[in-house]
């Protein structure tokens, strides 16, 4: 009586046992085990796995296929869909000593069939549980600022991880995504309060930087109005000197006239200024030369007395007028006697020869 309740105690508890493995990992999507009766319809995306006599025989393919009754056995179904896990939430310790719940979503399929059904008692399960381990691996390696900011390539790393370990399986690890990273309460409370600090750094730093624009602005305000200022004053007082120096010009220049208008009245002033100005005439002419190749003179250039005389002529003829005006005006000076023209002449010749 006791050898036959040791077996079956024994049988009851493994039962128990896979069942409680089964109801912590996903479900295999298949469609059961058929029943061998000789003429199967495989359905699309599914490869159903034949042994013959307890031995591997052949893997059959969608559609129309043919076994041997009693013999053939379906012993696996495999799906050869895209297969979505969900992965159980899981606790981890960051590298700044922080313990977070995670849990994620895997994506898996399966490219071998053999090898899903006989290099693994069961591959979903082996693959949730690598996909955990990994996950904490990870996580070690990381700081908390770091796992929010690297979900993607933490993703990335997990993934390769799985598919190196899951190629004898015969299963290919899509993709693998965090779906929520639960935080303890006190670390939430530290980073809302960080967040609230940065925020208002940030603002202080921009009144900060907005005070700061405003003085420049206002210093470069000042600035400008002080040069235009300046500028102004400037401009005033070379306006008004111009003025003043265009007034004494002008006022320079009336005197000079009068002094010149008493330098003819007097004696022998008319004979001084027939005498620059027959100089003049002359010196013109020995300039014609120097500034263009074409020159005009004369036909009696080689007469210098000639030239004199028409140089007094008509400086002669300008002031006859005006001295036929200020003759009344101006007394006659005591003094010698002004010498005629003829001897001006005769001594200007002396001096030419």
């Amino acid at each position: 009586m006791l050898a036959r309740v040791g077996p079956r105690l024994l049988r009851r508890a493994q039962q128990l046992k896979c069942s409680a493995r089964l109801a912590l990992a996903p479900q295999r999507l298949n469609s059961g085990l058929p029943v061998n009766i000789g003429v199967l319809f495989v359905p699309q995306q599914e490869a159903w796995v034949v042994e013959r006599m307890g031995k591997f025989h052949r893997i059959l393919e969608p559609g129309l296929n043919f076994l041997i009754p009693l013999l053939d056995r379906i012993r696996y179904v495999q799906s050869l869909k895209e297969i979505v896990i969900n992965v159980p939430e899981q606790s981890a310790v960051t590298l700044d000593n922080v313990t977070l719940q995670i849990d994620g979503v895997l994506y898996l399929r399966v490219m071998d069939p053999y090898k899903a059904s006989y290099g693994v008692e069961d591959p979903e399960y082996a693959v949730t549980q690598l996909a955990q381990t990994t996950m904490r691996s990870e996580l070690g390696k990381l700081s908390l600022d770091r796992v929010f900011r690297e979900r993607e390539s933490l993703n990335a790393n997990i993934v390769d991880a799985i598919n190196q370990a899951s190629d004898c399986w015969g299963i290919w690890c899509l993709r693998y995504e965090i779906k929520d990273i639960h935080v303890p309460p006190r670390v939430k409370e530290s980073m809302q309060m960080q967040v609230e600090a940065e925020r208002r750094k940030r603002a202080t730093v921009l009144e900060s930087e907005g005070m700061r624009e405003s003085a420049i602005n206002v210093a470069e305000g000042q600035k400008q109005a002080q040069i235009l200022a300046s500028e102004a004053k400037k401009a005033e007082q070379i306006n008004k000197a111009a003025g003043e120096a265009n007034a004494m010009l002008v006022r320079a220049k009336a005197k000079a006239i009068q002094l010149l208008v008493a330098a003819l009245a007097q004696q022998h002033g008319s004979t001084a200024a027939s005498l620059c100005v027959a100089e003049q005439y002359v010196s013109a002419f020995s300039k014609l030369a120097k500034d263009s190749n074409t020159v005009l003179l004369p036909a009696n250039t080689g007469d210098i007395t000639h030239m004199v005389a028409q140089a007094l002529g008509i400086y002669t003829t300008l002031t006859k007028t005006q001295a036929a005006k200020t003759q009344d005006e101006i007394p006659p000076a005591h003094g010698d006697p002004q010498p005629p023209s003829t001897e001006v002449l005769k001594a200007e010749q002396a001096t030419f020869s």
